[in-house]
């Protein structure tokens, strides 16, 4: 089996996670179940259908990181060997040629990815496409809407 790469604070934020739910949402959910069969029937009791959904879904995460983060391959950004390239980790600044719209996106694992914290996916499109290149080169993407062009302003890995 393939191991999975994460930074290594995406990792971190994960046993955080983890951590979080082991301690504090299981106690809550557990006080919440019991609450709620106090109230009498359970066959009616939303309370206790919710809590008892609520507790799926957390258990069902826990299971998820768990997972991972066995499966995971560590990777610390600032030790890695890229000779002035994009590598894995790497923040990179983007200009879409066409419109001249700069983005700036962190190549990240899977399980890392939130396209709201401007964090993709290496296995992404996009990322794929930046992986080797150097400032000023250009990438060209296929996307839904048709082929894309960007440059490489800059990059980093901090």
């Amino acid at each position: 089996m393939r191991k999975i790469p994460i930074t290594k604070l995406g990792a971190e934020r994960l046993r955080e996670e983890l951590k979080r739910l082991k301690t504090v949402e299981r106690r809550k959910i557990i006080d919440a179940i019991s609450t709620a069969r106090e109230h009498g029937d359970l066959k009616e009791n939303a309370e206790y259908h919710a809590a008892r959904e609520r507790q799926s879904f957390i258990e069902g995460r826990i299971k998820d990181i768990e997972f991972h983060l066995s499966e995971s391959d560590i990777i610390d950004i600032l030790k890695l060997k890229h000779h002035n390239t994009i590598v894995f980790g790497a923040t990179v600044m983007l200009r879409e040629i066409d419109t001249e719209t700069e983005y700036l996106y962190q190549i990240v694992g899977e399980i890392e990815a939130d396209i709201k914290q401007d964090k993709i996916s290496v296995t992404s499109p996009l990322a794929r496409a930046m992986i080797g290149k150097s400032q000023g080169d250009d990438i060209f993407v296929e996307t839904p809407n048709g082929k894309k062009t960007y440059q490489v302003i800059a990059f980093n890995y901090a």
